[in-house]
């Protein structure tokens, strides 16, 4: 009787996870098509050129493919090593885009630094960094966080300051951004329940105070909780965000038919591009969108879980964090588009308009290549030395 002969366990062509190509993929092509459609008509109005906005788009995804590239290049103990550093760097641009002279103001915010003519959001730059710091937090001193408060509260009082300085420019939503990926990870690491809801408790008291200090905070809560009380005014923005989700029904009016985009709606490219979806592919498009956000946060978890396996501690908890940034931000986003949430500045990742964003987030997702290439490098390894040990 002939014996089968075991096979030699195959690595995957280069470990590349093709499954979140395919996503992250979809999601800025998906992105690209409807920043087109709903910038247009802006691009005549501002420059006379209709293409001035989706020629530079395209300039920014080479750029940010590009940085994809060299960051997907990079160890993960490079990381490890240089996270506190990069945190630093991201206080620090975090001061210097509110010097006068440096940062570039929009909208009565100054949270942009010009760069080479490439305007850098540097809050997006100091998420990418948190989570790089937080993971190694964890790692360095697990134990601590999961027994005393104290392992805690450290870290949080960085990401406070952090949260000072966005309060300054002001981006509120990224300030909650910031510490929801702090947090989560942490929760991830082990740190107890109760000290997260004393915590919670405190942010949320320390929140109520910050909306109750400032009349255009104030005017958002208000405006969100009756938008059609003011709505040529303060609840203008979400006003004719629904009324685009309206329009678009369940198939949407079609591609490039958006009435609202036609300076109804203000930053129809940038944060109100969900909305914009909305109306022009319906709930179809609404539902494909959730639909890969959810697939992406999902992959995210599961390379975690692949990097966790094989004791590749501090690129887990990098996977893990960055999943819940991308399900967070996204949610939020789509949130405020829909009217569940008060307006926030915050772009839809992967899709709105923005060199900056578009940068951090392939920045992003290339590090989740780079955890998925490590983790299935290591377990391939650990088959093969299991089979050498067998045929022994």
């Amino acid at each position: 009787m002939a014996v089968r002969k075991r096979q030699q366990p195959q690595p995957p062509s280069l470990y590349v996870d093709w499954f979140l190509f395919t996503i992250t993929l979809a999601l800025i092509g998906l992105g690209y098509v409807m920043m087109v459609s709903s910038s247009l008509h802006l691009g005549v109005k501002i420059t006379g050129d209709s293409l001035y906005y989706p020629i530079k788009q395209l300039i920014h995804l080479i750029i940010a493919f590009s940085v994809a590239l060299i960051v997907v290049l990079i160890p993960m103990k490079f990381w490890e090593k240089y996270g506190s550093l990069l945190f630093l760097l991201g206080l620090f641009l975090l001061v210097l885009v509110l010097v006068p002279g440096l940062g570039v103001e929009v909208n009565g915010s100054s949270r942009w630094l010009s760069l080479m003519g490439l305007r850098i959001q540097t809050s997006e730059l100091m998420k990418f960094a948190s989570v790089i710091y937080i993971s190694g937090y964890v790692v360095r001193h697990q134990k601590i966080v999961e027994t005393e408060f104290f392992g805690l509260l450290k870290p949080l009082l960085l990401f406070s300051l952090a949260c000072v300085l966005l309060l300054l420019e002001p981006d509120f939503g990224s300030a909650v951004v910031l510490l929801t990926i702090a947090m989560a990870v942490m929760y991830l690491a082990g740190a107890r329940l109760w000290q997260f809801v004393i915590l919670l408790i405190v942010v949320s008291v320390l929140a109520k105070e910050l909306i109750y200090s400032s009349t255009y905070r104030m005017a958002r809560i208000t405006s969100f909780l009756d938008p059609w009380e003011d709505a040529q005014d303060t609840g203008f923005q979400l006003v004719q965000a629904l009324i685009a989700f309206g329009r678009g029904e369940y198939f949407g009016v079609g591609l490039g038919s958006s009435i609202q985009k036609i300076f109804y709606l203000p930053e129809a490219h940038t944060d109100f591009l969900f909305s914009v979806l909305a109306e022009e592919l319906g709930l179809a498009g609404v539902l494909s969108v959730i639909l890969l956000y959810s697939l992406l946060v999902l992959r995210a978890f599961i390379i975690g879980i692949k990097a966790e396996q094989v004791k590749l501690h501090f690129s887990a908890f990098i996977a893990y964090g960055l999943g819940v940034w991308f399900a967070f931000q996204s949610f939020i986003n789509m949130g405020v588009n829909m009217g569940m949430l008060p307006t926030k500045g915050l772009t839809l990742p992967f899709m709105s308009y923005g060199g900056g964003s578009l940068i951090v987030m392939c920045a992003a997702v290339a590090l989740l290549f780079r955890i998925n290439y490590e983790a299935m490098k290591q377990i391939v390894q650990s088959m093969k030395r299991n089979k050498k040990w067998e045929d022994e």
